[in-house]
């Protein structure tokens, strides 16, 4: 059987830390969101620094623009039409989830298809679908790149 990606890592994180399974349908969207923001922001930092060592200030401002609400927002617009019907229906639990802080110079719109967009990549994580998380950051990825084409 083919191991999925980052297998080794998470199954020895699991063991080292004595971490129990948890059923992730038992997890508030919010919650997802908040391990989803880390794993996209883990994702995008590794494509960041692959593109070569640069100061980190510049590494830190190509970051910040791909993990802001309206870059998520955007993404996910591109996504939405690619998910299966389990996944959209967490991408909406998390998008409809009332937040306690409010959206920081970002639309309420944005800032909630951004919540979405981490409780969807949360979920897929936490349900250990690796592959499946990475290609969808890579579909929303593409579309940026696609509308920045448009735009130009």
């Amino acid at each position: 059987m083919e191991k999925s990606v980052g297998f080794e890592f998470v199954s020895y994180m699991n063991e080292l830390f004595q971490m129990e399974e948890v059923d992730i349908r038992e997890y508030s969207p919010l919650t997802l969101a908040y391990i989803g923001d880390c794993v996209y922001d883990l994702v995008i930092k590794s494509l960041v620094i692959n593109a070569g060592n640069k100061q980190v200030n510049k590494l830190h401002q190509k970051t910040s623009k791909l993990v802001q609400a309206s870059t998520q927002s955007l993404m996910m617009r591109t996504m939405q039409e690619y998910l299966t019907e389990e996944e959209h229906a967490v991408y909406k639990r998390g998008r409809n989830a009332k937040s306690v802080s409010p959206a920081k110079n970002q639309s309420i719109t944005d800032y909630r298809r951004a919540t979405g967009f981490e409780a969807l990549l949360g979920y897929l994580y936490l349900k250990k679908d690796y592959k499946r998380l990475l290609d969808l950051v890579k579909v929303g990825l593409d579309s940026l790149e696609s509308n920045k084409a448009n735009c130009e």
